[in-house]
């Protein structure tokens, strides 16, 4: 039940292809969704094997024409589950987290510390661990390096309230725009080379590889009976280029960028 709105944008001056995804839906939980979720450490009591649920969430993935604004995703939601005995299992999750082509410290610097304002403002311990968990969550095993430069994540989160996470929820939601768009400002009439814009194909291509392979949200939709696939894939890139063996040269900016996805930095101390 429910459905969503998807608003894309594609072949625009700036944004080779943006989305928003904004959905609603409830039903009863597939076996192969509720095992993935058993598999973090739900304990879900079906009655006769139904779980009732119902999610509601907000999500964007913008991939930029040049290759000097980086790739940008949000994604905060909310999940209710009713077990066997009627009682009712919630919680919040969501993140946001940046992709570059090419490393700018500076812009680094500013997202991450745009972000954990914005947690600081609740609780100082948050940034470091969701921070971390960022790094941990968009990693891309088969290659041995992160999506990108990480940001925030967090799942599961049901605690101390319902509304003092919301709060908390809301406070990374409003941050989108500020910790973003002064680095897309600054870049996006940058001058760039047809090396450079290969070099951002072949970084979209592991883009495309995290989320089709690990990523839980676009998995979740996937086992979901009756989905909309054309939203669920709205985060796949309008481009992207996969080369047999390629691999840069040493001490280049494309290495660089390389050496930070596979060892995450501290950007804010």
């Amino acid at each position: 039940g429910g459905g969503g709105i998807s608003c894309v944008l594609q072949d625009g001056e700036v944004f080779e292809k943006a989305g928003v995804n904004v959905s609603v839906v409830s039903g009863l939980l597939s076996e192969e969704a509720a095992r993935q979720m058993r598999s973090r450490g739900k304990s879900l009591k079906a009655k006769d094997g139904k779980l009732p649920f119902c999610a509601m969430g907000v999500s964007s993935v913008i991939h930029p024409k040049n290759p000097h604004v980086p790739t940008m995703h949000f994604n905060y939601r909310y999940f209710e589950i009713e077990e066997a005995d009627g009682t009712k299992q919630w919680w919040f999750g969501g993140g946001t987290d940046l992709t570059p082509t090419y490393l700018n410290e500076e812009d680094a610097v500013h997202f991450h510390k745009t972000l954990k304002e914005a947690c600081d403002k609740h609780d100082p311990k948050l940034y470091p661990k969701y921070k971390k968990w960022c790094d941990d969550y968009f990693y891309i095993k088969h290659r041995g390096e992160r999506r990108g430069i990480g940001g925030i994540f967090f799942d599961d989160m049901d605690s101390p309230s319902k509304e003092e996470v919301f709060q908390f929820v809301k406070s990374c939601a409003k941050a989108v725009v500020p910790c973003y768009i002064p680095i897309v400002k600054k870049h996006c009439h940058d001058s760039f080379t047809p090396e450079e814009k290969l070099w951002q194909q072949l970084r979209r291509g592991r883009y495309v590889e995290f989320n089709l392979v690990y990523d839980r949200g676009t998995k979740f939709g996937l086992l979901t009976p009756g989905s909309r696939i054309e939203s669920i894939l709205m985060s796949l890139p309008l481009t992207a280029r996969w080369e047999y063996m390629h691999t840069p040269p040493e001490s280049s900016k494309e290495a660089e960028i390389l050496e930070v996805l596979r060892n995450p930095k501290d950007w804010v101390h």
